[in-house]
């Protein structure tokens, strides 16, 4: 925001009446946006999200009334300060207006000298809230810089993503790029580190030894079947492709609703649906896969992603959990299906009921899965998503079931990473859709940049056709060839793709919900 004066946007249908405030705001030092109603500062903060300091706004107004406007401010900018003016006094009006997160409340009339003091509280407070978290930013900044000149653990990796995932989360609410960009430097510190980490130790943790974390073949065995075998009825939401900042937007606005436990599992690889997910659902790694079901792998030697079903199926047979009746497994959802949805959920007698859908898709209406042309950052993608989730069939079958007798596992098989990088690679004769691995006969790349496995089965991945090797892109890397490298560069470039090793695409959240009153 250009200069040092706060700007005021003063929303009240007779904002003709309050000239003198204004100039006496105006005298000392804040910029005031009058307007008339509800509807146009709604459209006016979607326009400029970031435009105001501060919003004064009367609660009796024609159309769309203060409280109405206050919840949808609130939807778009969260943290943007809210203070209402109104004429009556009710503890009602009150509960309400606190219920939909104000930050102020003044009882008409109010004098200039009133709405001068509640402007200076809440914008000291909010620049004071902002030094106080950039000290707080600079000790934890430090204290990861010690953390990682030391080998982690598994465990310890987790943390250190939380770590990140929540510094994403609070920049966002702060407007100083110097931090941001301080942060952005230490993440891709971390995602190096972490990606050799997943290199040098991925072919010893499918082979089960000890410090393995939970991979993604096993999180129904550590999760999902405990909770079956207890009886317990489970619906299991699985959001392929959503990180981890985008499951914390989630659970934050379902923390109404359920009580949350929140787990970790580390995705296999490559960490793309048609591995990862067929894995999920089967309880195996791939190879064990294909050798049981060799129809599986296809021509190109990724795994066919139509038997999912089958796989969860045949898992739930061998964990004693089998019945008679076929499995209730929903795969894509839409609003209008939402109700018979519900509906056909309540009524099933299955335990377990899976619901999978690729976020991304239902983000964009793309049906490749990858986000492409969407925003340029991550804080885009934030934006959007919980844009999405909030009108979602998702959000409103998940408060249709709070309170119900159904445990909810909200989860993903794979996440996907905001890539910046292009690397060369060589030996592909026709242009792929996969950009963070590769699957070839004679391929090769900057070994740098990627893991090459000639032997794929060290990495618990199948025999492929024609003896072919797997190239697996690390960090924020993504493939370009060479005959076309300023296409594809400037094509996807800051676009977000999975299949590679980061923390984003292989550190998997798994949330456990359950009625608050039933804890």
């Amino acid at each position: 925001m250009a200069g040092s004066r706060k700007k005021v946007l003063w929303v009240d249908d007779e904002i003709e009446f309050l000239r003198s405030h204004i100039m006496f705001l105006e005298t000392r030092g804040y910029s005031v946006v009058p307007l008339f109603s509800g509807e146009d500062a709604v459209a006016l903060i979607k326009e400029k999200p970031k435009e105001f300091d501060i919003v004064l706004l009367d609660e009796q107004m024609p159309g769309k009334d203060g409280l109405t406007t206050l919840e949808e401010i609130k939807q778009i900018t969260p943290d943007l300060p809210v203070v209402m003016v109104t004429k009556s006094e009710e503890e009602q009006l009150m509960e309400a207006a606190i219920g939909k997160k104000i930050d102020g409340y003044l009882t008409k009339p109010v004098n200039p000298s009133q709405i001068l003091l509640v402007c200076k509280n809440l914008l000291d407070a909010k620049s004071l809230v902002s030094a106080q978290m950039k000290q707080r930013f600079i000790r934890s900044y430090s204290e990861n810089r010690t953390t990682l000149a030391d080998s982690l653990s598994t465990v310890e990796w987790l943390r250190m993503y939380e770590k990140m995932v929540k510094w994403d989360l609070e920049l966002d609410r702060v407007d100083d790029e110097g931090l941001r960009q301080t942060h952005t430097g230490q993440r891709s510190d971390c995602n190096r580190l972490f990606s050799n980490f997943v290199m040098e130790n991925y072919g010893t943790w499918v082979k089960g030894n000890a410090g393995a974390p939970v991979l993604g073949h096993q999180a129904l065995d550590r999760h999902v079947i405990p909770l079956l075998k207890n009886g317990q009825k489970v619906i299991l939401f699985v959001l392929s492709g959503m990180r981890l900042d985008q499951y914390i937007i989630f659970e934050q606005l379902l923390r109404e609703l359920y009580s949350v436990k929140r787990h970790y599992f580390y995705s296999i690889l490559p960490t793309v649906s048609s591995f990862t997910r067929n894995s999920f659902f089967a309880g195996k790694l791939p190879s064990e896969m294909v050798a049981r079901y060799p129809q599986l792998l296809g021509a190109d030697n990724n795994l066919l992603l139509d038997s999912e079903e089958m796989l969860l199926a045949d898992k739930l047979k061998e964990c004693g959990l089998g019945t008679a009746d076929p499995l209730l497994f929903i795969k894509g959802i839409s609003g209008t299906e939402t109700k018979s949805i519900v509906k056909k959920i309540k009524n099933t007698s299955s335990l377990l009921v899976p619901v999978v859908l690729d976020i991304n898709n239902f983000l964009l209406d793309n049906a490749s899965g990858m986000i492409q042309d969407l925003t340029n950052d991550e804080s885009g993608l934030r934006e959007l998503t919980k844009s999405w989730f909030l009108r979602s069939a998702v959000f409103t079958m998940l408060k249709e079931f709070a309170g119900g007798n159904h445990t909810i596992i909200l989860t993903s098989d794979h996440g996907t990473t905001f890539c910046s990088r292009g690397t060369e690679l060589y030996g592909v004769e026709t242009e792929g859709k996969n950009l963070r691995y590769c699957i070839g006969k004679d391929i090769s790349t900057d070994e740098r940049n990627a893991i090459f496995l000639d032997d794929p089965t060290h990495f618990g991945l199948p025999v492929f056709n024609d003896g072919s090797s797997i190239i697996i892109a690390k960090e924020n890397y993504y493939f370009v060839p060479p005959d076309k490298f300023e296409f594809y560069r400037k094509h996807y470039k800051t676009t977000f793709q999975d299949g590679g090793i980061s923390m984003d695409e292989i550190i998997m959240p798994v949330g456990i919900l359950t009625g608050r009153e039933t804890v």
